[in-house]
């Protein structure tokens, strides 16, 4: 975890530092804790009471096996209490799947053009699409579907495309071009007190239709503004 970053405050009684923040740069993979080691030296950060850039519960908030339970019926209730609120977060949800159900898994084998394999992991790079769907499947299940834990199931969304114009390396082309918003969210807690949870900014990223992608660190999309009509 070699990019882990703290910022240190004042010095306590003892004239050493205590640190104040501590913002993961890193700790998002598995690769990330090779051995002990590097689990008890998350266990150490989680335990401190420096600010935690996330914290482990907002970390684990934002994997797929989280977000496959949260799909599931009656689960939001335990967070949210307004039914119309319920009903709204529910209309944003695209269909989330364990695999451990034959049903589905035999659907995605059948059409693996309408499903996302996600494994529980950063988006960028790691989930599967298309025919390599039925493959990844295939081999989870030859391997004696030990592995199916590490992957959820997701209904693939189709958004709407729209006409754009793209300029890269000085060359210029027409494509159908899809883009995704994403809105920054501050959030802050002192165990069960919430500080702050506030919008704070947004962030447009389009690429061509065509791109399974869409990092833009990685090239695979571009930086955008909204233009509203």
């Amino acid at each position: 975890m070699s990019n882990l970053q703290c910022w240190s405050s004042q010095k306590d009684d003892r004239g050493d530092y205590e640190v104040a923040v501590i913002y993961f740069r890193a700790g998002y993979s598995p690769n990330n804790y090779p051995t002990e080691s590097e689990w008890r030296a998350r266990l150490l950060m989680e335990q401190s009471c420096a600010v935690k850039c996330p914290s482990i519960s907002y970390h684990l908030a934002g994997t797929k096996k989280i977000q496959q339970e949260l799909a599931k019926p009656n689960v939001l209730e335990r967070f949210v209490d307004n039914p119309e609120d319920i009903s709204k977060l529910r209309k944003c949800f695209a269909g989330l799947w364990s695999l451990d159900d034959p049903n589905i898994v035999k659907d995605a084998m059948d059409q693996p053009e309408l499903f996302v394999l996600k494994p529980q992991r950063e988006g960028g790079g790691n989930n599967v699409y298309g025919d390599d769907v039925r493959e990844k499947l295939k081999e989870l299940h030859k391997e004696g579907g030990e592995g199916f834990a590490a992957y959820i199931l997701m209904q693939r969304i189709f958004p709407q495309t729209s006409d754009a114009h793209f300029v890269r390396k000085g060359c210029y082309h027409r494509d159908q071009a899809i883009s995704e918003l994403g809105i920054y969210g501050a959030y802050l807690r002192n165990k069960e007190k919430v500080i702050l949870n506030n919008q704070c900014g947004y962030l447009m990223r389009t690429k061509v239709s065509s791109s399974d992608e869409g990092g833009v660190a990685a090239g695979f999309a571009v930086l955008d503004s909204i233009y509203l009509t």
